[in-house]
């Protein structure tokens, strides 16, 4: 049954939390000041809008200290803040005198600041602005942009996200597998098991914490990755465990052990696990699509909630 107040339209304070529900990233835009020197805010208000031409957009709060500047400058960028960039965010979401002073920082390739060891950067020219209500939408053409295996920091309900406190709250279950789903440009890191079948990096050893066997797994594949977000969550009541996997970012160079496969027809038909060969094709199809979600359910019967990407 669907509940709904009317009075709730006029309690920015409710709205704000129902928005809160929607999981985002968090971002830094960046411009110059007419003075040519670096201001920016943290906003997770962002979003991919188009790849032709490529498009980005994030919004500003019209009582945004730096709103005139962001409202006519002709270039900017969005930082995508890594995972242990909190500090960051919230130096740049507080009334700071310099906020650029506690963070290395260089001219992207247009001339806005990009901020150190982000998860990516998109440095653009303003492509138009459109007046929303209370807030600025700022939409850019990117011109130069880069990314990298780093995590990327999320926000939902008020608090941050990250994927080592995602892997360290689960825990030291005994009854449950941790599996990494390292990816590189749609590729899958597979090795083969005692029986000559495919299979994942995976472990039940989690003595040391479920974070610290993650880590562990992609060091022993000499993959250069680094853990990521849940992607996947089921109950193997065959084996009596829980599976959770880890979908984990790789840069280039090749692993020490396994080797990074094409997830095809053929390939899946070599995977031990059938629970497991499930889930690699989902994750094959929902690469094709570029529409990924976290399975959650058992080795037969589940379902998949989208993760979304938007703005808060």
């Amino acid at each position: 049954m669907i509940r709904f107040d009317p009075e709730t339209l006029t309690d920015p304070r409710a709205l704000r939390t129902a928005f809160g529900a929607f999981m985002t990233g968090v971002t830094v835009v960046t411009a110059q000041d007419t003075r040519g020197m670096p201001v920016g805010f943290t906003a997770n208000s962002f979003a991919s809008v188009s790849l032709d031409p490529p498009l980005v957009l994030v919004c500003l709060a019209n009582t945004s200290s730096n709103f005139d500047v962001f409202a006519n400058t002709e270039k900017f960028a969005i930082n995508v803040l890594s995972e242990t960039q909190i500090d960051v965010s919230n130096t740049f979401a507080r009334p700071v005198e310099d906020r650029f002073a506690s963070v290395g920082w260089q001219d992207g390739p247009h001339g806005s600041p990009i901020l150190d060891d982000v998860s990516a950067w998109f440095d653009c020219a303003m492509h138009q602005t459109i007046d929303a209500g209370d807030h600025l939408i700022l939409i850019g053409e990117v011109k130069g942009f880069d990314h990298n295996v780093a995590p990327g920091l999320g926000y939902a309900r008020g608090a941050y996200v990250t994927p080592a406190a995602e892997a360290e709250a689960l825990g030291k279950r005994s009854n449950m597998v941790v599996s990494a789903l390292i990816e590189r440009d749609g590729k899958v890191l597979l090795l083969d098991n005692a029986q000559g079948r495919l299979t994942l990096p995976m472990t039940n050893d989690l003595s040391s914490g479920t974070g610290a066997a993650l880590k562990q797994l992609i060091s022993d594949t000499g993959a250069s990755a680094e853990p990521g977000f849940i992607y996947s969550v089921y109950e193997d009541k065959a084996r009596q465990h829980q599976h959770i996997s880890f979908l984990c970012k790789a840069s280039d160079g090749p692993p020490s052990k396994g080797v990074f496969t094409e997830l095809t027809e053929s390939t899946l038909m070599g995977v031990a696990d059938p629970a497991m060969c499930t889930m690699l094709e989902r994750f094959a199809e929902e690469s094709r699509l570029g529409n990924f979600g976290v399975y959650y359910g058992n080795e037969v019967i589940g379902e998949v909630k989208p993760v979304a990407d938007g703005s808060r």
